[in-house]
């Protein structure tokens, strides 16, 4: 067996990892060896492992330069550190080269949002089309919005998610880790809504496509993009954003930043606090419109 399917093994059965996970893995390792077959080394062997040092690794980095952000060849080291470090375990190598490189600094970017009235907007109007479709729309925005959901979570909700009775949804999220959420009212009102348009379905999923399947990601993607454009909103916003304007909103209102960690399954405090500079950019805006001397020039 070779040692690329040893690693994916160990991904899949001691790590326990999502099946994209493991697949995002093996690609950035791939790329790798494709580099390092260049150089006549390859990664299933154990005697070519062993050859491979800093040096040529910060060759690997610099050619990631070329073609990705930043954001991706951190990424991309991540998943070689973990082979490595995994090479190391299997007495492959004594010592890891991969620890020894630096992790470019990520690029700073605000979370995409919508503003209140824009949301009020997205979900209040009513649209043109197919009545189950729109209904289906509907309760998905709703639902994302009011739970702060992942695009991928939502279309992976089946019935029996749901606590009716007690407003509640089981979300299965990243790493498989499970959570219950609170349910709005307005998605409740919305969901039922759809439900009942859409009647029994021998599917256990929630939100189905046209041909009664499972709704896909890309779907989502599509129906959204093609109501903002119905209703003149930025047409930019992918559903992720509805998930962005969920927390911003929460914490506008003073709801307290480890709870939004909490509801978004976010593992770390620093990746929910991407929100505390949304809420304070869209401060700033409201006070340079509003105040009475925020732009105003001073003749000397």
């Amino acid at each position: 067996m070779g040692f690329r399917k040893r690693f994916k093994d160990y991904l899949t059965t001691e790590r326990n990892l999502s099946l994209r996970t493991v697949t995002a893995y093996m690609r950035d390792l791939n790329e790798l060896a494709n580099f390092l077959n260049q150089h006549g080394i390859g990664l299933d062997d154990n005697d070519d492992i062993a050859t491979i040092d800093v040096l040529l690794l910060r060759q690997f980095l610099a050619n990631l330069h070329k073609d990705n952000k930043r954001t991706s060849i951190a990424r991309k080291l991540s998943s070689v550190r973990v082979f490595f470090r995994f090479a190391v375990r299997e007495g492959v190598i004594a010592a890891s080269p991969a620890d020894a490189l630096s992790t470019p600094k990520r690029e700073q970017f605000l979370p995409n949002v919508l503003s209140v009235d824009q949301m009020s907007a997205l979900l209040d109007q009513p649209g043109d089309g197919n009545r189950v479709l729109l209904l289906r729309d509907l309760a998905l925005f709703e639902l994302i919005y009011s739970c702060g959901l992942r695009v991928s979570e939502t279309v992976g909700l089946d019935i029996d998610s749901f606590d009716f009775a007690n407003a509640e949804v089981r979300v299965l999220g990243k790493g498989n880790k499970e959570r219950i959420l609170p349910v709005g009212q307005a998605a409740l009102k919305a969901l039922n809504s759809y439900l009942q348009e859409r009647g029994r379905s021998d599917v256990g999923a929630v939100f189905l496509n046209h041909r009664g399947s499972r709704l896909t990601v890309r779907s989502v993607q599509r129906s959204l993009k093609q109501r903002l454009r119905q209703l003149g909103l930025p047409a930019d916003v992918t559903p992720h954003a509805l998930r962005h304007s969920f927390a911003t909103h929460l914490l506008d209102a003073g709801a307290d930043l480890r709870a939004i960690q909490e509801l978004l399954g976010h593992a770390s405090l620093s990746t929910t606090q991407r929100y505390t500079q949304v809420s304070f950019a869209h401060l700033t805006k409201v006070y340079d419109q509003a105040h009475p001397r925020s732009r105003k020039k001073i003749k000397p």
